[in-house]
């Protein structure tokens, strides 16, 4: 388990967004399927920057 932001990968998976942002499984994928930043996805796996996460965090688009 990560302790900070720091600590996490550059890009992220569902599990990750889940663990950084304290929300369960079915929180993560509904917010990655909101629209409401970009996410990547590589066959069935959702892949997210972790600068656009926290970009999105803090209020910028």
């Amino acid at each position: 388990m990560y302790k900070n932001y720091n600590d996490y990968p550059d890009i992220l998976n569902v599990s990750d967004i889940q663990q950084l942002l304290g929300i369960g499984r079915k929180q993560a994928y509904e917010l990655v399927h909101s629209g409401e930043f970009n996410v990547t996805r590589i066959g069935t796996r959702i892949k997210v920057s972790k600068r656009i996460l926290l970009k999105w965090i803090e209020g910028g688009n």
